[in-house]
This record gives structure tokens, C-alpha cells and sequence, in this order.
């Protein structure tokens, strides 16, 4: 008999945006990428924090989209996403992308990285984004790499 899955998912609000998902929509992306029991935390920031989670951890100045903090020691499954509002919201404009659908993608792209997936060279960026394709796909949402092949 297949063990069943659980899922600890806290989501904090740490930003003064008022278009974030609400808990719901996160839970429901992160059952749709999850294959393993797990305990998560989401945390959405502004984008000064962003920016320090960033520095301090990748060495990188700036404000990025997503982050993947995995903890390896954990049994079940452990770690944090961390998605920076403001860069969210600014790149869903700038690609002309829902809203929605794009903290959909960075949800799913976030528990992947946990999961063990990565982007590190092009066989394992393809593989990971048929994953994220085929996910967003059953969820509702369009394909996010299909101007990338068109």
C-alpha cells in the first residue's frame, strides 16, 4: 500500500503588497508539484528583504523572483520559498503574464528546486520545465515557456 503524503505548509506575509495569493492557491500549487511528504514554508517579502535573502545567500545585490532554501537534514522533506512581491508583480507586467499564474509558476519552479530539480545546464533546465509545463498545465494555467519555443 502507497504511504500517503502529508503536507505542513505555513505561509507568512511579510510585504505590504496587496495583490499576493491567498494560503489556498499556495496550498494547491504545492500539492500539484509535490511528490513527497513535506514541510514548507512560503514567505512573500518586499523587496529589501528580497534583496538581503539574496545577497546573503547567493552574493547576488539585488532583488530576485524566487529563492529555494532546502533542508537537507529533514526527514520528511524541509525548507522555505521565498517570493519577493514586488519582482513578481513587476515581471507578471513586463511579460505581459496573469498575475495569478505567474506566483503559480514560481511556486511550482520553488518546490521543484526542493524536490532535488535544477536548471544547472540544458538537459536539466529542459526537464524541469516540461515539469513545470505539464503541472501548470493541469492546474489551469498556460504553458510559461511557450514563447520561449515559438
Amino acid at each position: 500500500m502507497r504511504a500517503e503524503r502529508t503536507l505542513k505548509l505555513a505561509v507568512q506575509y511579510a510585504t505590504a503588497s496587496k495583490t499576493v495569493p491567498a494560503r489556498p492557491q499556495f496550498r494547491r500549487w504545492v500539492k500539484a508539484a509535490l511528490m513527497q511528504s513535506a514541510e514548507i514554508t512560503i514567505r512573500l517579502t518586499d523587496e529589501t528583504e528580497g534583496r538581503e535573502l539574496n545577497h546573503g545567500f547567493r552574493g547576488k545585490d539585488y532583488a530576485t523572483n524566487v529563492l529555494t532554501f532546502v533542508y537537507d537534514d529533514m526527514q520528511p522533506l524541509g525548507g522555505d520559498i521565498v517570493l519577493c512581491a514586488p519582482v513578481v508583480e513587476r515581471e507578471a507586467e513586463q511579460q505581459h503574464k496573469d498575475l495569478l499564474a505567474h506566483y503559480a509558476h514560481l511556486t511550482v519552479h520553488g518546490i521543484l528546486h526542493l524536490q532535488g530539480y535544477d536548471h544547472l545546464d540544458d538537459a536539466e533546465a529542459a526537464e524541469m520545465e516540461r515539469l513545470e509545463a505539464q503541472i501548470l498545465i493541469a492546474l489551469g494555467y498556460p504553458d510559461p515557456y511557450i514563447e520561449k519555443y515559438t
